[in-house]
C-alpha cells in the first residue's frame, strides 16, 4: 500500500528527516520491510505548515517516485517546518494521478492514510452521499482516501478529531456490513490542523498496518547521542511512521492495534484506544 511520516516539533529541514536516516522514508519508497508492496513508486507528497504562515499548509504532490525526484530534494533541502507531512504511494486500484497523491489538504486540515475500503466501488456512492453536499466539489481525485478525509471533516473534525474520524469509521463499517463486505476498513492515518497531530491504526479485521511513534526526544538524545535528526530538538518533538527510520533500540515504539496518539498531548500518555462502535 503506502508508507507515511509526520513531525512535529522543533522547526526542522525536511530533508534531515526525510533522507538522512539510515531507512529514510525516500529509502521506504524503494525498499520498505513492513508494506504489502516493497515498493512505492505511484507518486508522493508533502504538506507543510510555516512557523510564521497563516496557518494554511502547503503541498507539493507529483506522480514521479520519490526517490529520483530532483525538485523533492532541492525542496526538502531548503524548506524549515514545524510539522509536516510525506507520504509516498503505492496504488490500491486508482489511478497514478497528482489528485490521488497525498497528502490532501482542506482549509488548515491535512490528511493522508495508508489502508483502503475494501470493495469501495461497492460502497462509494453510498460514502459520497454522506460527504456534506458544500464541501462535496471539493473532492478532485478518485480515491478511498479523500473521500474518508471529507466524511471527517462533514463529521465534525473541527471540533472533535478522534470523534469525526470514529464516525467516518463506523459508516464504512455500517455500509461495508449492509453491503455484505466482511472487513471493509483498513487504515493507518494521519490528520494536523498545524498545531497537533493525530495518528489512528485500526482495521476492522484488527490486523492493521504497521504503524510506529518516536520516544520522547530525551530518552533518544541519552540511548543514541550520534543522531543528527534527535540531536538538537525540544523534547516534545515527536515522528510517527509506518515503520521505523533505523533499527536502533530505544527510539520506536509500534502503536497498539485500535489506538492513536496526539503530537504534542499535553499529557504523559503516548496513546489513547479507538474502538468505532457501530450503530
Amino acid at each position: 500500500m503506502c508508507r507515511w511520516l509526520a513531525y512535529s516539533g522543533s522547526p526542522m529541514l525536511l530533508d534531515a528527516v526525510l533522507y538522512r536516516p539510515e531507512h529514510s522514508l525516500i529509502n521506504q519508497s524503494l525498499r520498505a520491510r513492513m508494506g504489502v508492496e516493497a515498493t512505492n513508486g505511484d507518486g508522493f507528497g508533502i504538506g507543510w505548515y510555516s512557523a510564521d504562515g497563516d496557518g494554511t499548509p502547503a503541498v507539493f504532490r507529483d506522480i514521479a517516485p520519490a526517490w529520483n525526484n530532483r525538485n523533492l530534494r532541492e525542496l526538502a533541502a531548503h524548506v524549515r517546518s514545524p510539522l509536516f507531512f510525506a507520504h509516498v504511494r503505492a496504488s490500491t486500484g486508482s489511478p497514478v494521478q497528482q489528485a490521488n497523491c497525498h497528502p490532501f489538504r482542506h482549509g488548515r486540515w491535512l490528511w493522508m492514510h495508508n489502508g483502503a475500503i475494501a470493495d469501495f466501488q461497492r460502497l462509494q456512492r453510498d460514502l459520497c452521499i454522506a460527504v456534506d453536499p458544500a464541501l462535496f466539489s471539493a473532492i478532485e481525485g478518485s480515491t478511498d482516501s479523500e473521500v474518508m478525509f471529507y466524511l471527517a471533516v462533514t463529521f465534525g473534525l473541527d471540533q472533535d478529531v478522534p470523534g469525526a474520524v470514529a464516525r467516518m469509521a463506523e459508516l464504512v463499517e455500517r455500509l461495508g456490513r449492509q453491503h455484505g463486505v466482511p472487513h471493509p476498513l483498513q487504515m493507518t492515518l494521519a490528520v494536523s490542523d498545524g498545531e497537533r497531530v493525530w495518528a489512528f491504526r485500526y482495521s476492522s479485521q484488527g490486523a492493521s498496518r504497521s504503524l510506529f511513534y518516536s520516544s520522547r526526544a530525551e530518552s533518544v538524545r541519552r540511548l543514541h547521542p550520534e543522531l543528527e535528526y534527535f540531536r538538537d530538538i525540544s523534547d516534545g518533538t515527536r515522528i510517527v511512521v509506518s515503520e521505523p527510520l533505523g533499527d536502533l533500540p530505544g527510539v520506536w515504539n509500534e502503536l497498539p492495534e485500535s489506538s492513536y496518539t496526539v503530537v504534542p498531548s499535553g499529557t504523559r500518555t503516548d496513546y489513547l484506544p479507538f474502538t468505532p462502535h457501530l450503530r
